[in-house]
């Protein structure tokens, strides 16, 4: 598809005929309808219909103008963006993590754009379709989640692997102490705080204690990592964590270790937009969560059965043009 054709049609359907059009682009009318024409022939389909003296768009051309409308509306951003940023401007970066991430795995995955004097680190909390429509919406460079897009997702996005780590089990020291002796067969009858059920994390270690037999107390259910954490170290009960942030979690909540979870392991990934991770910055993320995370994309690499590290989610193309 030519995009000077493209733009020459946006420019029709948003002047309102090819008259107005031509005066605005400086090109006569014969010369616009002729690189439209050049567009339908090669898309195969007529984007623009003869409705008495007006054109009017077809159900083809309203998709069109729809995709043309953002495409040539973000290079317009891009250019006044770049125009008006002045020599030594720190560039905003931001990233949404959703709830299931540790925060201090995020807070250690993001520490190198913090030292970077030149970056200003914008980081929220939030739902993984809300964060991925604002990735769509380019409002966030990148995602750090603990699931990957979701299959059918009309946001066209990429995974990229950061690595899994295993989970384990932790709680105050007096009950850690007790769970500790005879685990996992301990953990029957004994009180626990587990993650919400949208949780990958909850699935997991649902199914571990299935596959054991055990029936453990569930005290509550957090969607809030920390706020399960919070509880648990307040003597509520037992409460899973990922084992790579082990220290952090028996330093800030006064907790113990009390057992792996075998088998579970808790995956994360970092969402882009890019197809290939070209960002530095994003690279410098991906680097670090391959030293931070046992099973890293590159440990996976001489895997015979490891999954892909990028899988694409295909966009389906949606929406009516927009009124400017």
């Amino acid at each position: 598809m030519n995009l000077k054709h493209l733009r020459y049609f946006w420019a029709v359907a948003r002047f309102g005929g090819v008259s107005r059009a031509a005066e605005k682009l400086e090109l006569s009318p014969q010369t616009l309808s002729g690189q439209i024409a050049d567009l339908q022939l090669d898309m195969g389909v007529a984007l623009l219909k003869q409705v008495g003296r007006r054109l009017e768009l077809t159900d083809a051309g309203r998709l069109a103008y729809s995709y043309a409308d953002e495409i040539f509306g973000l290079v317009d951003e891009l250019g006044a963006q770049v125009r008006s940023m002045p020599a030594g401007r720190t560039r905003m970066f931001r990233v949404g993590i959703t709830d299931a991430v540790p925060r201090s795995l995020a807070c250690q995955l993001l520490a190198p754009l913090v030292e970077n004097e030149s970056i200003r680190l914008s980081a929220s909390h939030e739902r993984l379709d809300v964060l991925l429509a604002e990735l769509a919406l380019h409002r966030l460079e990148l995602v750090i989640a603990d699931r990957p897009v979701p299959g059918g997702s009309a946001v066209k996005a990429f995974n990229h692997v950061l690595g899994d780590t295993t989970i384990a089990l932790f709680a105050p020291p007096a009950l850690a102490k007790r769970l500790r002796r005879g685990f996992p067969a301990s953990l029957d009858g004994a009180p626990m705080v587990v993650p919400g059920r949208d949780s990958v994390m909850y699935e997991q270690l649902r199914s571990w204690l299935e596959l054991h037999r055990l029936k453990v107390r569930i005290v509550g259910e957090f969607d809030d990592g920390g706020l399960m954490k919070t509880f648990g170290a307040s003597g509520a009960g037992a409460f899973p964590a990922p084992v790579v942030v082990r220290g952090e979690i028996e330093r800030l909540y006064g907790v113990e270790f009390v057992g792996d979870v075998e088998g579970p392991t808790e995956r994360y990934y970092a969402i882009s937009t890019e197809r290939r991770a070209t960002d530095p910055h994003v690279l410098k993320i991906l680097a670090l969560a391959g030293h931070m995370l046992s099973g890293s994309p590159r440990a996976q690499k001489n895997e015979p059965h490891a999954p892909p590290t990028i899988t694409r989610q295909r966009r389906r193309p949606t929406g009516s043009p927009k009124k400017r």
